[in-house]
């Protein structure tokens, strides 16, 4: 049976890769591996998702990354928008992953623990920002937008990447009764949310 990045797997083999994300005139660099969320290159999603935050979002906030993986998004805003980023997942080897990857960049604000989605989460943020595991199921996904409520300051921010073909404007419509939803940007079927 393949494994999930949502999953843990103590036998899962290791296999450590690079992946480089370029900016600007800056360069991060992250180490990734089997059994984690897109392990051999960034997706296009979160991509999306990180550059649309830098050219439109805030800088230096309280950012929560829920289902963080190695820490792309948590640490390339802490990196180039001087936020503070707080990093949760529930897959044991990202959150290891996104620790050397805190360190290897030199991040002094930004902080990673697992956690089953809000479980170990305390505090309130400013943002809360995540590419939610659609492979987990909507119902899960939900959970994952509609509870990121309990966790934002007042006028806190919901930022979500999601594609239409996985239901993304149908998810959206879910989310109006917490949110004002607005779409962001959008590229290729991948959709920008933020919810205020």
């Amino acid at each position: 049976m393949a494994e999930h990045y949502f999953t843990n797997n103590a036998d899962l083999k290791s296999e450590t890769r690079l992946i480089h994300y370029n900016y600007g005139d800056g360069s991060i660099e992250f180490t990734s591996d089997l059994g984690v969320f897109s392990k051999d290159k960034l997706d296009y999603g979160s991509r999306l998702l990180i550059e649309t935050y830098i050219e439109k979002g805030r800088d230096g906030i309280d950012l929560l990354d829920v289902g963080c993986g190695y820490g792309f998004i948590g640490i390339s805003l802490a990196k180039i928008k001087n936020t503070k980023s707080t990093m949760v997942d529930v897959n044991k080897r990202a959150v290891h992953l996104a620790k050397m990857n805190i360190k290897n960049n030199k991040i002094e604000h930004a902080t990673a623990f697992e956690s089953n989605i809000y479980e170990s989460v305390e505090g309130l943020y400013d943002i809360v920002i995540t590419n939610p595991p659609i492979r987990t199921g909507r119902e899960t996904v939900l959970t994952f937008l509609r509870d990121s409520k309990k966790f934002l300051k007042p006028g806190g921010e919901l930022w979500f990447v999601m594609r239409k073909d996985q239901g993304a404007l149908t998810v959206a419509k879910k989310l109006e009764d917490l949110y004002k939803i607005e779409i962001i940007a959008k590229s290729k079927g991948f959709f920008i949310f933020k919810g205020i």
